[in-house]
């Protein structure tokens, strides 16, 4: 296995730790809370079981004095606030330890060596990094992959598997298809998951969990398979995009153990270790998240997923212009600051606007949503429209705009091509949770979720988002003038469109 931590300091590494089968499937953990174990018995044989439980931990790293020096090398889509906030740091202090960086930058050209002043906290997770970050992400890696097809090629239960899902009861793979579409996840990382935990390719005898709790949360709110995977796939989100953003400061482990994730850490591998300490016990953990673990999974699976073009976001990313999505002259109510782009918590990736004539309640409006860009309809759904924006009809690729709360009986087709300014729809109060009628709107580039109020804000006719105290608060913010997210469309959170056409 090559070495990817490129931008690890080096230091002297530790024993090599062997975790046991034993460990495993522990019989002391009681039955109750018993986490699923990882292999079934006829997935691997005794052999190469002792193989993949020789784990070899990353040496852990000094205690430095504050304020020391270190060196990093930028990741794709790293920003300065959030590498301040993974080295306990400030913005200002790296600015003066990295004088060349623009007063304007964005996003961190991948590749670019950086001297961080570093204040050390205690119990850093494994600095060992899993997958890139283009292989999280339903993106450029996801191109031409044909999730259904795979799975039905597949040996394991997956392919013989129902369950509900988005108001239908569909096939194992295009579960994993919706559920990757919707989170914007890798189905490659979803099924390795899976494979991991539970078998799910190779493996044709189900689980007995398998309308249970599958993954390991136990919640009857996410009782069986497609509803495991949803909170698996949002809890990846959480971890991902608090990762992205600085947000993600520790997490605890079943047994109350407090981790950090490594400073030098991306944003894939942060996630991971996030999901996994909150659904196998801390040995298990330690096996998941190393060489040994998901990794192996995934490159047997799929390939080295180091391999190729690791650049998801690149430097100085900037978003296209953009106008407010209603017609000129009308006043609309910026309801919803920074919020998830879907499901729940991180990413704060959208922004919700109502009609100026509705107030509360789901009414219905006679005015229309608009396309804020020029584009194509690439997917619909539930009160859903994705505009792709950068012409080659794929939303994992490019710029895209995701619209939700349009009314459903008004959808455009996909593959119809619309100009800035015209009709996308309808705001309403379809699709998903909503106390008024509305519009929600979000971004994302080559699949990754661009935060509303992140590195590169949110911006309508030069209205810039800014974030509040919590999801759902937040400004916008124009030469000074400030309106503030409000349900009350009272008129601090009143807005006119002034765009030209």
């Amino acid at each position: 296995m090559k070495n990817k931590n490129k931008n690890i300091i080096k230091y002297n590494p530790l024993l090599v730790l062997i975790l046991t089968l034993s460990v495993l499937i522990s019989a002391c953990v009681p039955e109750a809370n018993q986490p699923l174990p990882l292999f079934s018995e006829n997935d691997i044989d005794t052999e190469q079981s002792e193989l993949l439980l020789q784990v070899t931990p990353n040496p852990t790293r000094p205690s430095y004095p504050p304020g020391t020096l270190v060196e990093y090398i930028a990741q794709s889509g790293d920003s300065l606030p959030a590498i301040a906030a993974h080295f306990n740091s400030t913005v200002e202090e790296i600015r003066e330890a990295n004088p060349i960086i623009p007063i304007d930058a964005t996003t961190m050209p991948p590749g670019f060596p950086m001297q961080i002043p570093i204040y050390y906290e205690a119990i850093w997770s494994s600095s060992f990094q899993i997958i890139p970050d283009v292989s999280f992400v339903h993106g450029p890696k996801d191109v031409g992959f044909d999730v259904v097809a795979f799975v039905n090629q597949q040996p394991g239960w997956l392919k013989n598997s129902r369950d509900a899902i988005g108001l239908l009861i569909r096939p194992g793979g295009e579960v994993i298809q919706y559920i990757s579409d919707h989170f914007s996840i890798s189905p490659k990382l979803l099924l390795a998951i899976l494979e991991y935990q539970t078998g799910a390719l190779t493996n044709p005898d189900p689980p007995e969990a398998l309308s249970d709790y599958l993954l390991g949360y136990r919640n009857k709110s996410y009782l069986g398979f497609s509803q495991q995977l949803v909170w698996a796939a949002n809890r990846l989100n959480n971890g991902y995009y608090g990762w992205r953003e600085g947000s993600l400061k520790t997490y605890s482990h079943q047994d109350g153990r407090l981790e950090r994730p490594d400073p030098w850490q991306n944003s894939a591998t942060a996630a991971i270790q996030y999901y996994f300490s909150q659904v196998i016990d801390r040995d298990q953990y330690t096996h998941a998240i190393s060489s040994a673990g998901l990794l192996e999974t995934y490159t047997t699976l799929f390939g080295d997923p180091w391999e190729g073009d690791l650049t998801l976001i690149p430097g100085s990313l900037r978003q296209p212009e953009f106008i407010l999505p209603f017609n000129p002259g009308q006043t609309w109510a910026y309801t919803g600051g920074p919020h998830t782009g879907w499901g729940q918590g991180a990413p704060f990736a959208a922004i919700d606007f109502a009609p100026g004539s509705i107030v509360g309640g789901c009414s219905f409006s006679e005015d229309p949503a608009l396309a804020i860009a020029d584009g194509v309809i690439v997917r619909t759904g539930t009160a859903i429209a994705v505009l792709d924006l950068d012409g080659d009809g794929d939303e994992r690729t490019g710029w895209v705009v995701f619209y939700l709360h349009l009314r459903n009986t008004d959808l455009p087709p996909v593959g119809k091509q619309l100009k800035r300014g015209d009709i996308i729809g309808y705001p309403s109060c379809d699709g998903g949770r909503s106390t008024g009628t509305h519009i929600h709107i979000a971004r994302k580039y080559n699949g990754e979720w661009i935060l509303a109020g992140g590195a590169i804000p949110f911006e309508l006719e030069g209205w810039k988002v800014r974030n509040g105290s919590g999801d759902y608060l937040g400004f916008l913010e124009k030469d000074g003038r400030i309106l503030r997210a409000c349900v009350c469309s009272d008129k601090d959170s009143q807005i006119t469109a002034q765009w030209i056409e």
